[in-house]
């Protein structure tokens, strides 16, 4: 761990002393180059992930893929989506503008007595030991990713956002960071006031969430491939998460009125199946959102839009469109 800590420190340093830093001086921003040398870190975690997407995940999907790829221009909108998300932009942008929020409800939240446990201090001598505490805050954080799936699953007015990520009727590698914009909002929102919460360290949280990112580019790769009987119940596999993304299943519960689902786990399925959640059923359907495929009474399927800016905009009006 130690080991790993040292050289991402050093290849960060380097980053940022070779193109961010110059970068920050040149357009006026002098005074933050704390924030941009802690921003260099999220960048250099995005190339890492591209590249292990470009030299691992994708050779896999080539080698087994669940489907043929037919619609080239839906996965090119992903990969937009992609690099938004894993090279910093999406997080800059949190930055500037909601910054102030965080440190103030933060700020709240400490004054009111919260904000003071720290999970690798429960047991002195072995929570403290590195690869210890860096699986509890996993498991951890997995637990409230399971919640917030299931919230945007059930909640009328947030499946209006999150559809957007369940429409991709192509699903590759590239399909995790395909969510609109206000859904990703809220979701780092609700896990950054977690991690702070519950005592996760900045250097701990990056590598939390390149754990997870990348684990949720494999589920989502266009993949056949099954961990086994005794795998798929330990690590959530491809297989079971493009159940979640099937028509008329992974989004539905009784019927095509009932908003819920199954496989709504990020990277564990222990909660799908502590809360019945969970469907392990051999099978590689077709992706999607049933009111694509079925017209309504009047003969019509509902538009996600094509490029980023249309999906975008239709996702805001089907979350105002929620009674």
């Amino acid at each position: 761990m130690e080991w790993l800590t040292d050289h991402f420190v050093a290849a960060q340093q380097w980053l940022f002393e070779t193109a961010v830093q110059p970068l920050v001086y040149a357009v006026g921003l002098g005074g933050w180059v704390e924030e941009a040398f802690d921003a260099t870190g999220w960048l250099l975690v995005g190339l890492i992930q591209i590249a292990v997407l470009l030299a691992v995940i994708g050779p896999l999907q080539r080698w087994r893929p669940a489907e043929p790829l037919v619609d080239r221009r839906a996965v090119r909108t992903d990969i937009l989506y992609t690099l938004i998300h894993r090279l910093g932009l999406f997080r800059l942008g949190m930055f500037f503008a909601l910054q102030p929020l965080f440190s103030d409800a933060l700020g709240t939240l400490r004054g009111a007595g919260l904000g003071s446990l720290h999970l690798d201090e429960l047991w002195p001598g072995v929570t403290d030991i590195p690869w210890v505490a860096f699986a509890i805050y996993l498991v951890a954080l997995d637990f409230v990713e399971y919640w917030i799936h299931r919230g945007q699953h059930r909640l009328g007015w947030w499946w209006g956002l999150h559809s957007l990520h369940h429409s991709q009727r192509q699903m590759t590698m590239w399909s995790d960071n395909r969510n609109h914009l206000l859904d990703s909002v809220i979701h780092d929102t609700l896990i950054v006031v977690v991690a702070q919460l519950i005592g996760v360290a900045p250097g701990q949280f990056i590598a939390l969430v390149a754990v997870m990112q990348l684990s949720e580019s494999l589920q989502h790769a266009n993949l056949r491939l099954s961990f086994g009987k005794l795998g798929e119940r330990l690590w959530i596999s491809p297989r079971f998460h493009r159940l979640h993304h099937a028509i008329g299943l992974g989004h539905e519960s009784r019927g095509p009125a009932t908003l819920g689902g199954h496989n709504f786990g990020v990277l564990l399925p222990w909660w799908d199946m502590l809360f019945r959640t969970c469907n392990f059923a051999d099978r590689y359907d077709a992706t999607g959102i049933r009111d694509q495929v079925e017209p309504d009474t009047q003969g019509r399927v509902r538009d996600y839009g094509r490029g980023f800016w249309a999906q975008q905009w239709l996702g805001l009006r089907r979350m105002l469109a929620q009674p």
